[in-house]
């Protein structure tokens, strides 16, 4: 199973946003969206967007939102 994890991450590394999904267009959708959220001034002070690819619902952190 592939599970597609997309993340929100502040410059501290905490996690502010993360959905979990196994339908890759979606995924890469809700990618692009959460990159085109940050502004500019949070980019230059370190948050970022990471779109990852995990095998087990074990492996999506306990806070994100899981849609199956």
């Amino acid at each position: 199973m592939t599970i597609w994890v997309n993340e929100q991450i502040d410059p501290s590394g905490m996690i502010y946003a993360c959905i979990a999904c196994c339908d890759e267009s979606q995924a890469k959708d809700c990618h692009e969206s959460f990159e085109k959220n940050l502004t500019e001034t949070q980019k230059s002070t370190g948050w970022i967007a990471r779109l990852r690819i995990v095998d087990s619902w074990d492996e999506v952190p306990v806070n994100a939102l899981k849609l199956d």
